[in-house]
């Protein structure tokens, strides 16, 4: 489902302050992988992260989403194929528009989207329904704005939302990293549910240690650009917190001590 062929990625080449970000990234996703990626700061996640949404162009290599070439695909383009989730609740949504109209919005993506034929009987009670599983309550305040709700919330309807296309992909970035610990694990559950339901394939970026080995199939650790980590199955479940951290001291070379304050325990 997703397919990055070496790829290359330098911020300010030239200057005093180039950043080698993506060095020869190569990874491959299957359909219905759900993959959490960790590292340092500066270790290249949210970097990969932005070149597959195509926020800005990569220096060389490939990206392939389901067998489609998008290495060129300006990120307007490459929406089609993507659902993505931000770490600042104030984005991805219509803070100024009712609930139910975020949702018809997005029920609408790929299409010439208006709301001017209004918001239809079935649509409303389809909306209710997809809401309640939320149990959030936001099914018996459609018509709130969307600005109202608490950031909780707001995730909540941001993945129902970049879902409903149902994606090829689903991006996750650090979307819980501004979440209290309680809401961050109301938020968590609700993506499982919704990657489950809908069959996804997803990739979230995270700091949380504990929070990777819990979710998903398989993680990923990066560091300077790299992966120097891909674990999956068994082998994840079964993974502490401190043999990642001693995980990471011995593959990346770093100091444990200083790392250690990088990787949220």
């Amino acid at each position: 489902m997703l397919e990055l062929r070496d790829v290359y990625k330098t911020f300010n080449p030239g200057t005093v302050n180039e950043k080698k970000a993506l060095c020869g990234l190569n990874l491959k996703l299957n359909e219905g992988d759900f993959v959490t990626v960790i590292g340092s700061n500066g270790a290249g996640k949210s970097t990969a992260l932005n070149a597959i949404a195509g926020v800005w162009p990569i220096d060389s290599g490939s990206i392939l989403i389901d067998g489609t070439d998008v290495t060129n695909l300006p990120e307007y383009k490459r929406a089609k194929f993507l659902g993505r989730v931000f770490q600042d609740p104030m984005l991805g949504t219509a803070p100024t528009m009712q609930i139910q109209e975020n949702l018809a919005l997005a029920l609408r993506r790929g299409q010439h989207r208006t709301l001017r034929k209004g918001i239809t009987r079935k649509e409303q009670e389809e909306f209710r329904e997809m809401l309640k599983v939320l149990g959030l309550g936001l099914e018996d305040r459609m018509t709130a704005k969307v600005g109202l709700l608490s950031g909780g919330q707001r995730q909540a309807l941001t993945l129902l939302m970049s879902s409903l296309k149902k994606p090829k992909l689903l991006l996750l970035d650090e979307h819980t990293a501004a979440l209290d610990p309680k809401t961050a694990e109301k938020v968590l559950q609700i993506t499982d549910d919704i990657i489950r339901e809908n069959h996804l394939t997803a990739f979230m970026v995270t700091h949380n240690m504990k929070d990777a080995i819990t979710h998903g199939n398989r993680l990923i650790m990066m560091n300077e650009g790299r992966i120097i980590l891909d674990i999956q199955g068994e082998e994840k479940k079964n993974t502490t917190r401190r043999e990642l951290l001693e995980k990471f001291s011995e593959l990346s070379g770093a100091n444990i001590d200083s790392d250690a304050a990088l990787l949220t325990k």
